[in-house]
């Protein structure tokens, strides 16, 4: 089955509102038309098997030409609005892709060579009038690529995750059920659709027939708290650092009724337990899910119950519905009960593997298992404690350290929004510890050292406390709302 008729096997005829918010909307009915329109034209004038760029910012237009493009049997691939030309001409190289599809305030920021069509968002226009003459193919093969998501290393080039409409398909069944996702659901979205969790809201809400409410100006918190509101949200979706924002900077977020908020999901990075714990006894009655995926896992892997979260704060949960998870320690057997090793994951959500790079791909998935390079330890109860990122550990002296266990000392400050703690060059040591750290207001940075020193002296070893500092009022984030550290 093709993921577009998957989405819409008994909604193409739905008049309630798909998309909803300040500034457009669409009928499942007519997003169901304009996309199948648009696959048409792409079939007709493109062809399918086709790699295709689509630029765009969160938008009914983003969604149609997603559903087109997936309906059309060609390959869709979504890029980030704000993406450097020299990451696009890399991404357009390797793809061989002939077409890309962008927004009008976009393409004129880019170039590309003569031999790319580019295709604007006024093409829904054009295709409004188009007549479905095509034949569409049934049958369809749902472990084809329905699209590559790169993903932003912080080193070297970015690799692209080749996602099938199979793995859409399970990833999706699976978020439904845990969320217990229903046609009555409606999430405010703030996280960019090119970006595999932003995706997957889309796709759930889709799915079950409920709505979502796009807000592409999350720097404007009380736009976000007034559309939670204004749209009756039952769900609302964050990385950390949108939860850090709400309850540190915004003066009303943690005073405000959401009488519709059922749920919060959690994801891309860990969210300290400081924040967790803020959060649960200013919204007692919201659950807060927290969740843990990765991009070659299509979206998610493992969520923590809400009801367990006050008695695994620190944990990611257990595997979601259709995944098997794993801890496997340095001689390749399956950990004991808080021995570290490395996470594995297996299921049809796992993606099919690297575009063009075959090396990663068997370094990445062996066996069928995917290999997240997250260090990891289980529970006596089974749960799963992300220790730290492979390439996150700190060896100071030979002895190693999680970045984690500092990060949530430090916040435990008052005065301090967020820090990331990481490792550096030492001649002696091999790495020093070095920590930025984002504060309210302008502080007396001396002032604040000594704090912050006298806070870890109490509650680490000596090796695990920081000897570089670095001090910011703001955090920086990039375009998914993850953290960008300063050097």
């Amino acid at each position: 089955m093709n993921i577009f008729d998957y989405f819409f096997e008994d909604k193409q005829h739905l008049e309630k509102d798909f998309v909803l918010g300040p500034k457009e909307t669409i009928s499942f009915k007519e997003l169901y038309t304009n996309s199948i329109q648009f696959a048409a034209y792409l079939r007709e004038h493109i062809g399918t098997d086709k790699n295709i760029i689509l630029i765009c910012p969160n938008s009914v237009f983003f969604i149609t030409a997603y559903l087109g493009i997936l309906k059309s049997e060609n390959i869709c691939i979504p890029l980030n609005y704000a993406i450097e030309q020299g990451n696009l001409d890399y991404i357009v190289k390797t793809t061989d892709s002939p077409i890309v599809i962008a927004a009008k305030s976009l393409s004129s920021k880019l170039t590309f060579k003569k031999s790319v069509r580019i295709i604007k968002e006024d093409v829904l226009t054009k295709t409004a009038d188009f007549k479905i003459g095509t034949i569409f193919n049934f049958n369809f093969d749902p472990n084809k690529i329905g699209e590559i998501i790169f993903t932003s290393g912080s080193t070297g080039k970015p690799k692209g995750v080749m996602i099938s409409h199979k793995n859409i398909m399970a990833n999706t069944d699976s978020i439904i059920q845990y969320l217990k996702l229903t046609s009555d659901d409606i999430v405010g979205v703030v996280l960019p659709f090119f970006y595999c969790y932003g995706l997957s809201l889309m796709h759930t809400h889709l799915k079950v027939g409920g709505s979502i409410v796009l807000n592409n100006t999350f720097i404007f918190l009380g736009s976000v708290i007034d559309d939670l509101k204004k749209y009756k949200c039952t769900g609302f979706a964050g990385v950390p650092s949108h939860f850090q924002i709400l309850l540190k900077k915004s003066l009303s977020f943690k005073t405000s009724e959401f009488p519709d908020l059922r749920y919060v999901t959690q994801a891309g990075g860990k969210l300290h337990s400081i924040f967790i714990k803020e959060f649960i006894d200013a919204f007692p009655r919201i659950d807060f899910f927290v969740m843990y995926g990765q991009t070659e896992a299509t979206a998610r892997l493992s969520y923590l119950p809400p009801k367990l979260l006050k008695d695994k704060i620190q944990s990611i949960g257990k595997a979601i519905p259709g995944v098997s998870l794993k801890v496997m320690n340095n001689e390749g057997k399956i950990a004991k009960t808080n021995e570290e090793g490395e996470l594995l994951a297996k299921g049809d959500n796992i993606m099919l593997g690297y575009y063009k790079d075959e090396e990663s791909t068997l370094k990445t998935i062996k066996n069928g298992w995917l290999h997240t390079g997250d260090i990891a330890k289980v529970d006596a109860d089974g749960f799963i404690y992300i220790v730290a990122r492979k390439k996150e550990i700190i060896k100071v002296g030979g002895k190693r350290v999680s970045p984690k266990e500092i990060e949530e000392v430090i916040l435990s400050l008052p005065e301090v929004v967020d820090c990331t703690v990481s490792g550096i060059p030492d001649e002696i040591l091999g790495e020093a510890i070095k920590v930025v750290i984002t504060t309210q207001n302008k502080v007396d940075q001396k002032l604040m050292k000594d704090k912050v020193l006298n806070t870890c002296a109490k509650k680490l070893s000596m090796f695990k406390i920081p000897q570089k500092f670095v001090f910011d009022t703001s955090i920086k984030l990039n375009a998914t709302g993850k953290k960008i550290v300063n050097p």
